[in-house]
This record gives C-alpha cells, structure tokens and sequence, in this order.
C-alpha cells in the first residue's frame, strides 16, 4: 500500500472515528436532559375521609428507571439508527457517491416524516423484511448475509452519521420522493406515481399531490 493510499485512510478512519463521537456526545446530551425531570414515584400517599376518621393509603408503585439505563436505551437505539441508515445507503447506492446515497436518505425520511411506513429510521428501511414485497430490496434478498466492501461500507457509516448530527444537510434533491427504482428494471408499481428525477442509476417517484414535508 502505498503512503498516499496509507493516509487517506487514516483520514477516512479519523473521520468515522470523529463522527461516531459526535453521536455518542448527542446520546449522552440526550440522556443528561432526561435526567432533569425525574418525579419520585416510590409511594403515593392517597387520604379517603370516612367519617369521623381519617385513613391514610399508601400506594407503593414501580421504581424509575434508573439512569444508567436510560442511558442504555437511548445509545442503542441511537446506534441501531446509525446502523440502519448506513445499510440501507450502502446497500441501495454504494456505487452512487455521495449524492446518490443522500437521495436514498431523502427517500428513508420522508416516508418517516409521512408516517405510513414506520416512525423511525429503522421501522421504514426493514419494512416488510424477511417476506416477498419488503420495501427496499436488500433486506429480502439475501444481501444482508454477504460480506460488505470495507471501504464503501465506511464510507456509507461516516455518511450516516454526518446526516444524524447534521453537519450534512439533506436538500430535497429528490423533490420529497418516497420510491425510487434502479433504470435497469420497470416495476409496476410506477403508473400512479409521478416522476420527480434521475440521480445516477435511479429513478424517484412521489405521490400525486404530493406536498412538501
């Protein structure tokens, strides 16, 4: 390997490396800012006035969640995000730079932001998966079992996570596209569907009348 091929990665892993410390700086944010509200709820004192006596009931109820697993909950979920994210730009667009893979994140948020389709980043990209019909063709087809590229699948996390802390900024490219086909294949599917654009080898489509999220 040469020294010019040594740096850029060194480069790329100091990238992820800073990236994935962004998102867990967001998750532990997150977390602290919970953890300002914490109402006690150990026991709850309840009077009943029975003539001519007061009787006092103490309800005991189910303890908080501590913080220490708030904290686990919202970094994994946080991770799973990631996770889904980078999967589905690498799988659908690893050959597509840049662009293309941030017109495939287009597409994972707005039907997100729509809600018909799951309310988080990995209930939209693993819709239907594991059964004939799933929404983005690698989670079916057996894609997922395969060994991914290093470098691309890199490329697609540090994507991922520059999108998830918002240093990059998704543009609408696709015009608030919610599908999208290789040019290769014709689906059926794209009769009632308007075409919004090209970008690389793939096509998108959004709903007539469709308005702007």
């Amino acid at each position: 390997m040469t020294s010019k091929n040594s740096l850029a990665l060194l480069r790329a892993d100091r990238s992820l490396a800073i990236a994935f410390g962004i998102v867990l700086a967001t998750a532990s944010a997150a977390v602290g800012a919970s953890a300002f509200y914490s109402p006690k709820t150990t026991e709850i004192l309840v009077q009943r006035v029975v003539q001519p006596v007061v009787h006092t009931i103490v309800a005991n109820v189910a303890p908080p969640i501590s913080q220490r697993s708030k904290a686990d909950v919202v970094l994994a979920q946080l991770l799973a995000e990631h996770r889904c994210l980078s999967e589905v730009m690498y799988y659908e667009a690893r050959g597509e730079g840049e662009e293309g893979q941030r017109a495939i994140a287009e597409v994972v948020f707005h039907r997100m932001r729509y809600g018909n389709y799951g309310h988080s980043i990995c209930a939209v990209v693993y819709e239907g998966a594991g059964h004939a019909g799933c929404q983005f063709s690698f989670a079916c087809n057996g894609e997922l079992s395969q060994p991914k590229e290093a470098e691309p699948w890199r490329a697609a996390q540090i994507l991922a996570a520059r999108i998830l802390t918002g240093e990059v900024r998704l543009a609408d490219t696709t015009d608030n596209a919610t599908h999208f086909h290789a040019v290769s294949v014709q689906p059926g599917w794209t009769g009632d569907m308007v075409r919004t654009v090209q970008i690389g080898n793939h096509v998108f489509y959004k709903y007539p009348h469709a308005h702007s999220l």
